[in-house]
């Protein structure tokens, strides 16, 4: 599977958390994501989670990657494109994820593929600490603590390896995968004692 691969160095700052928002809003909407898609507000949703830990919990700058499963179809964006931008027309899956299936096949119908592959957000740091989630628990007036829970519910997979000198934090989301809510599974009632 082919992959393109866009990144943005973030500064230790925690403004720099907005600032990689919209990066990631306007590299989802340039390869073909639906902004409004719920599956687009998970995907910044955890980059927010994933950069604020980088930056707050490390005190350096860190690198935010975006992984773009690429199919083999024509219209797909080029490998190596700098803006991370989609080339041809590809269609928009109800997922919000482009679909493999915009090239016509022979007589001009329009073939249905396979998913390719799930969109991989990566964030490296210059911090050997593992990544170690916490559960905020019942404290609804907890200001911390949620990040990497939020990660581990609204993504199919994520986990962390040494990079370097320091650690990369990565998380995949599939182009199938239902935004969850995250408040379905509160215990109201023991939170309201």
């Amino acid at each position: 599977m082919q992959v393109l691969q866009v990144q943005l160095a973030v500064q230790a700052d925690p403004a720099e958390v907005g600032r990689a928002r919209r990066w990631v809003r306007s590299r989802l909407l340039n390869h073909g994501v639906d902004p409004d898609a719920p599956i687009a507000e998970t995907v910044v949703l955890v980059v927010s989670e994933l950069v604020t830990n980088a930056v707050v919990h490390t005190g350096c700058p860190a690198v935010l990657r975006l992984c773009f499963p690429l199919g083999d179809f024509p219209g797909a964006p080029p490998d190596g494109s700098p803006d991370g931008s989609a080339a041809g027309s590809s269609a928009v899956r109800a997922s919000g994820f482009p679909s493999s299936s915009a090239a016509p096949a022979g007589g001009g119908e329009v073939r249905e593929a396979a998913t390719v592959g799930p969109l991989r957000v990566e964030v490296a740091d210059a911090s050997q600490v593992a990544p170690a989630p916490r559960h905020a628990g019942a404290d609804v007036d907890a200001t911390n603590g949620r990040g990497l829970e939020l990660v581990e519910l609204l993504c199919d997979r994520w986990g962390w390896y040494p990079d370097g000198s320091g650690k990369r934090v990565w998380c995949e989301i599939s182009p199938d995968a239902r935004p969850a809510d995250p408040l379905a599974t509160v215990d109201w009632a023991a939170l309201a004692q």
